[in-house]
């Protein structure tokens, strides 16, 4: 008995997990995506960081002959997204 109310008790639990969320707000929506471009650029600032670090290393342990390691390209400036205006609705003739 006491597994079948463990049962009914998961697969209830369980359903409620697949409810689906409702959409996002506009302004949800641009917070999102500027978050989002945030994060991308700080992986760009990360790789360009780990490229300078690197280029030390080799450069302290570089033996006479050998070429230079490749140049590091800096990321520009952070720009924030611009949000899409919404799309105008043709007139019905």
């Amino acid at each position: 008995m006491k597994k079948i109310i463990a049962f009914a008790f998961c697969a209830l639990a369980s359903t409620a997990s697949f409810a689906t969320l409702p959409p996002l707000t506009p302004e949800a929506q641009a917070a999102a995506d500027l978050a989002k471009a945030k994060a991308a650029y700080g992986d760009k600032v990360g790789a360009y960081q780990l490229c300078q670090s690197q280029n030390r290393v080799a450069d302290r342990f570089k033996v006479a002959g050998t070429p230079a390691p490749a140049a590091c390209v800096a990321p520009p400036p952070f720009v924030a997204p611009v949000a899409a205006a919404p799309a105008a609705v043709p007139a019905a003739k």
